[in-house]
């Protein structure tokens, strides 16, 4: 079996915004995924550059020419500084660099924009050869740069090839092996050069775009028998959708309990001492410290919200007070009222009139001075805490008078089930051949039971039109859209083909090494107003929950602004030996600590097939098993495992 052709790939970002802060970098991770998209069995585009620069001249040149003449790639594509801003410098930098000019190769990146927005027609690309390297410049917005670079991509193997002294030959029986394997040609590419053949090659659908997935029509003889996704790591694809996941900016709300999730998007100050007034921190009286122990008058009393600001207390006399009751003027301490004993009463017994004090009060004793807990100017909440459930940040925040905070929006999911066979869980009967709509429900709850807002948007039969038509009404109304089923490589399996080609979204993975939920599909659509986040989950009900707690509420989170987005890990001891699998797994578990051992124990829920949602039952849980080895086949009871918690601890 022949080799197939390697094509090292260099992708530069230039960008004031994005030097600053590489997490505001979305064309170069756009990018990449478009090379690992259009890798195939016999043609593979390896990204082992990447960088972020400022929109500097000097250093767009540097690191061109370093990675052209002595890095040696084959492409070095630059994204951003191809428009009419000021700063905007790419092609007047990459054009002096330039040994052959290929404006074919711009052309067809502008014509396919067009296509799309007439503003297509303000961007200046250049391209062309330096060396034997390929030198592309694609514009600085994800969407942009993705209809550039998926415009050219078939075609570059081949220029690369000719760039190198080749005939392109090599390229060509690459794509044609490849077109016999998958039983359709996904190459798209024409050339006529100076040897003595031709290619013409025709297409199934629009050649500026490049799809993994099937059409969405056609005979199911033509199917792929392999999925044409790249099989990622489950911490690769932790980094894809944190790239992906953006705060959605910040809002104003009123402090109240619906403050509970949200993270705060500002530090917030106390505008009012606490306490507001010098107060009592007990029962007793209020004394002049200076007058010592001995029998005292008691010429008042000091009641929290009921003592006159004009009560004045004088040498030799005493109040009574409460807890929190204002301090009177003249007062210099609080003697407890375990400290006294009374001396006389009225005649009617109601109210003291002389009481002795037994010890000697010290100045300040028992008051709580005015901004003694909190003064005001105090940060009393950071940017970036999050108000918790326990009630404290909620109670400090009313306690010095702040009555509404700017935090991070809190994005809305929407909830989506698909399959023929899927009806609604309280249908009264099934039919032969129906199941029950779990997934549904469980997704609903998980998403109540974080805090997030979630809408329901039901079960959409295996329809080309339908699922589209839902789809877009879905995406319409939420930031975040999950839905289950059709992903994996049925006739029926609609999900990936209609994202890719009816909607125009970004397939970031579509297949995992992992245990359970292989299938799980992250995509996004991305527009001038706004970017979507979708996850295809597989239909399984523990592959589906078990890929929610995993990529979805981690997703949420980041994207509501929590900095501790991941989910809490621990360590934790196994109870019984569990059997490993070829892929890594992540088995459901009950973890509780065990405080004479000072460790967590883990008892598995059982058996793990996918589609046994008994196994989620009392699960807090999912502990991450490594994949087996010829070496490593089981882990016996009392290894040390890392456990993902879920669910509250027993």
């Amino acid at each position: 079996m022949s080799q197939a052709q390697q094509y090292s790939v260099g992708i530069l970002t230039i960008s004031d915004t994005a030097s600053a802060d590489s997490t505001k970098d979305l064309s170069g991770p756009t990018l990449k995924t478009v090379f690992k998209q259009a890798s195939k069995e016999k043609i593979t585009f390896n990204v082992i550059k990447s960088a972020i620069i400022s929109d500097d001249f000097e250093q767009i040149q540097n690191i061109v020419k370093t990675w052209s003449d002595n890095e040696n790639l084959d492409i070095v594509v630059t994204t951003g500084g191809t428009g009419f801003g000021v700063k905007d410098i790419t092609p007047e930098a990459i054009e002096p660099l330039l040994q052959k000019k290929s404006p074919g190769i711009a052309y067809a990146m502008i014509t396919t924009s067009l296509q799309k927005t007439p503003f297509a027609a303000l961007s200046r690309l250049v391209s062309g050869v330096r060396g034997k390297t390929i030198i592309i410049t694609v514009p600085g917005s994800p969407k942009g740069a993705k209809e550039n670079l998926e415009a050219v991509i078939n075609v570059l193997p081949h220029a690369v090839d000719l760039a190198k002294g080749g005939t392109g030959e090599n390229v060509h029986a690459q794509l044609n092996a490849q077109k016999t394997n998958n039983s359709k040609d996904e190459s798209g590419h024409q050339c006529v050069h100076n040897t003595k053949h031709e290619h013409h090659h025709k297409h199934e659908h629009d050649t500026t775009r490049s799809f993994l997935s099937d059409p969405l029509s056609g005979p199911v003889t033509q199917r792929q028998r392999k999925s044409p996704y790249p099989m990622i790591t489950v911490d690769e694809a932790l980094n894809i959708i944190a790239n992906n996941a953006e705060i959605l900016g910040s809002i104003t709300v009123p402090v109240n309990e619906n403050l509970v999730g949200m993270v705060l998007a500002e530090d917030v100050y106390a505008k009012e001492p606490v306490p507001g007034y010098r107060a009592s921190i007990v029962d007793g009286y209020a004394v002049v410290a200076s007058d010592g122990p001995g029998i005292y008058p008691v010429v008042g009393v000091s009641i929290a919200n009921v003592q006159s600001e004009a009560m004045q207390l004088k040498p030799g006399q005493i109040t009574r007070i409460t807890t929190g009751g204002p301090i009177p003027n003249g007062a210099t301490a609080v003697v407890m009222v375990e400290d006294t004993s009374l001396v006389s009463s009225s005649a009617d017994g109601l109210q003291e009139e002389s009481v002795k004090i037994h010890v000697q009060a010290r100045n300040n004793e028992w008051i709580r001075e005015i901004g003694s807990d909190t003064s005001v100017g105090t940060v009393i909440v950071r940017k970036g805490e999050l108000v918790t459930a326990v009630g404290g940040e909620i109670g400090v925040l009313s306690s010095v008078g702040v009555r509404e905070v700017r935090v991070y929006k809190r994005p809305v999911i929407g909830i989506l089930s698909t399959g023929n066979e899927v009806v609604n869980h309280n249908e009264p009967e099934l039919k032969y051949g129906q199941i029950r709509d779990s997934n549904r429900p469980t997704l609903l709850a998980i998403g109540k039971i974080t805090g997030f807002e979630v809408k329901d948007f039901g079960i959409v039969s295996d329809n080309v039109q339908e699922l589209e038509n839902v789809l877009k009404l879905a995406l319409s109304q939420v930031d975040v859209l999950v839905t289950t089923g059709g992903v994996s490589m049925g006739e029926f399996d609609l999900l990936k083909p209609t994202l890719e080609r009816s909607l125009e979204a970004t397939i970031h993975f579509g297949r995992l090494k992992m245990k359970p939920g292989k299938p799980t599909t992250f995509a996004t659509i991305i527009s001038d107003e706004y970017k979507k986040l979708i996850f295809s989950l597989p239909g399984n009900p523990v592959s589906a929950t078990v890929t929610s707690y995993l990529f979805v509420l981690p997703a949420l989170r980041k994207i509501a602004g929590y900095d501790n987005w991941n989910l809490p890990i621990v360590q934790a001891e196994l109870s019984n030996n569990i059997s490993l699998d070829p892929r890594p797994e992540y088995h459901r578990a009950t973890i509780s600590y065990d405080y004479t051992k000072g460790k967590f124990l883990a008892v598995s829920t059982g058996n793990q097939i996918s589609s046994r949602l008994l196994s989620m039952c009392s699960c807090n849980a999912l502990l991450k098993l490594p994949g087996k080895t010829d070496q490593l086949k089981e882990l016996v009871k009392g290894t040390m495992v890392d456990a993902i918690l879920i669910g509250q601890l027993n």
